[in-house]
């Protein structure tokens, strides 16, 4: 239908896609997913590139492109899109997102079920916007998972998704990357502290964080 896939995209989507499938592996090479769990998108102009449905991130090649429209209609490619496009085209619709990565990390799956939002173990909950929120559990690939994540997304860049993972998303791949890296991190960080018998972990007030953030805004080079 979309011909060679290969031929049909531009140079920019061509690269994007290289960048995407490293991403992708990197997610399992760093334990953030397993198999063809978690999913991950970037936006190059009015296409969305993703990965796609059930193939092995190891398994993908250039002419696997695999793109749709905003509105979810594939352009670019013939293998299915990844069954939780919902979710990545709502965070596109409704943030400034350039790229999205969605992981079945453990230990952030693992808080998910417990609380209905990460406890401020660590400031660098700053770096997603502040403390972030569990979204409600709704079946994968539905739009009321997708409706469920905006919401815990509101005014945030990462949120957990109820006995499911996570989701993040920033202005590239290397951000959205290393937000999951960072939100997996905390909420290992966190089920540590509460695993010694007897104790409770310090956790951070809202006055605390809000001056992390204000540090943040700082924070880095400029180029």
């Amino acid at each position: 239908m979309w011909g060679d896939p290969a031929e049909a995209c531009a140079p920019e989507e061509a690269r994007a896609w290289e960048d995407l499938v490293t991403t992708a592996r990197r997610t399992v090479s760093e334990g953030l997913v397993v198999g063809t769990s978690g999913n991950v998108s970037v936006r190059v102009g009015d296409t969305v590139l993703v990965t796609p449905s059930g193939v092995p991130y190891d398994r993908l090649e250039p002419d696997d492109i695999t793109g749709v429209d905003p509105d979810g209609r594939q352009v670019l490619g013939t293998l299915v899109p990844t069954s939780e496009l919902p979710m990545h085209l709502a965070v596109y619709a409704t943030t400034d997102a350039r790229a999205v990565v969605h992981t079945h990390a453990v230990h952030a799956t693992a808080v998910s079920t417990l609380v209905s939002e990460l406890p401020l173990i660590h400031y660098m909950a700053a770096a997603l916007g502040g403390p972030v929120r569990v979204a409600p559990y709704a079946t994968y690939g539905t739009d009321e998972l997708a409706e469920n994540m905006l919401r815990a997304l509101a005014d945030r860049s990462g949120c957990l998704l109820q006995n499911h993972g996570t989701i993040t998303y920033g202005t590239s791949l290397d951000q959205a990357y290393d937000r999951t890296a960072q939100l997996e991190w905390m909420c290992r960080l966190w089920l540590t502290a509460t695993s010694v018998p007897g104790r409770s972990p310090t956790l951070l007030t809202r006055e605390q964080l809000a001056e992390v953030e204000e540090r943040l805004r700082g924070y880095g080079q400029r180029r």
